[in-house]
């Protein structure tokens, strides 16, 4: 797939990733190490009738699966999922939701989730910005923004305030969807924001300056803005706790993990006290599940009794299709919405809202 041709495609409506067409699963997204079209027909007609014709004419999957298998009992139940979802109308806030996602520990999702929870709630018709503040912009990479040296990015913002609104860039794949980027010149950003005044809320300014940017030019208020930090405590990750209302943290359900978040919750104390009395933990997600251990399923009940009211009832499976869809510069939500990873990022962007 080029890069132009990963560009042109566009997200479904939030309402259609639900839909049975989506359950077809390799069937709807062709190329992408699913069953060619041309395959089908060994499949055999009467089987692919069954199970999407009704005596009423309506598509009926559920009824037509026979679970007697643990195939066929996962595909089951991740029908009734996209059931679930099919349909459903996300609210918007009151005023706009601004989340940090953070996590010192290293590779457990942050950027990930990051990308795609603001993916599925601008399919779903929600404005949002990612801003992304870690020098490897990875999440830039994800939203098919560019980000090399010569393009105004974030960096610019915090050191040499230029404005928000001259640096966002719109998402070639979601129309809702904007994100300002990371280049490698905020690698160096920390030492510079040592000297500068008021530097612990140099984004939290940006970020209001922007907001009135948009309501001077007629524009539609933001509903989410999502902060990707680096993995670390310094300037960047300070600044992002500052500007945010709310901090969602993925954890990895490894042991490690566990030992991150104790620390994590420390720091975030810290900057309650003294930077933002508002900030709250609002969102803890559960990634790299792997339901085939005994580890996974033990750290994740650690987590919930811990964390009853954060943790969010969606968790993301361990998925090869997450992991692809970065290499086409798309989301997941994107590059297969039929894949059981956008499916659970789905789950956790609907609950996000209606919480």
């Amino acid at each position: 797939m080029t890069s132009s041709e990963a560009s042109a495609q566009r997200i479904p409506p939030f309402v259609s990733l639900g839909s049975a067409r989506s359950v077809a699963g390799p069937f709807s997204v062709p190329g992408r190490g699913g069953i060619h079209p041309k395959q089908v027909s060994t499949l055999g007609t009467s089987s692919l009738v069954s199970r999407e014709t009704t005596s009423a004419g309506r598509t009926n999957i559920i009824d037509a699966i026979d679970d007697s298998s643990p195939i066929a009992r996962e595909l089951a139940h991740e029908t009734k999922r996209r059931e679930r979802l099919m349909g459903r109308k996300l609210p918007r806030p009151e005023k706009t939701r601004i989340f940090t996602v953070s996590n010192q520990k290293g590779g457990v999702g942050k950027t990930t989730t990051t990308v795609n929870i603001a993916a599925a709630l601008a399919a779903a018709g929600l404005n949002v910005l990612v801003i992304d503040i870690d020098p490897q912009g990875n999440a830039s990479t994800a939203l098919g923004i560019e980000h090399h040296a010569d393009v105004d990015s974030i960096y610019d913002v915090l050191i040499n305030d230029v404005a928000l609104a001259d640096v966002v860039a719109q998402c070639p794949d979601i129309d809702k969807l904007i994100c300002a980027p990371a280049t490698i010149h905020l690698a160096g950003a920390e030492i510079e924001l040592v000297s500068l005044v008021a530097r612990e809320q140099r984004l939290r300014r940006a970020i209001d300056v922007y907001a009135k940017t948009r309501e001077k030019n007629g524009e539609e208020r933001l509903d989410y803005i999502f902060i990707d930090c680096p993995p670390s405590l310094g300037l960047l990750t300070v600044n992002a706790f500052c500007a945010a209302n709310e901090v969602l943290i993925p954890i990895q359900c490894e042991y490690y993990a566990l030992e991150g978040l104790s620390q994590l919750l420390k720091n975030i104390e810290m900057i309650q006290k003294h930077l933002n009395a508002d900030l709250v933990v609002s969102t803890i997600l559960l990634t790299m599940y792997d339901g085939r251990t005994n580890l996974a399923a033990q750290v994740a009940a650690e987590v919930r009794t811990h964390f009853p009211d954060q943790v969010l009832s969606a968790v993301v499976p361990r998925s090869v299709r997450i992991s692809e869809a970065p290499s086409y510069q798309q989301t997941v939500m994107t590059y297969d919405p039929s894949s059981s990873g956008a499916l659970s990022y789905l789950e956790a962007a609907a609950e996000i809202a209606e919480r």
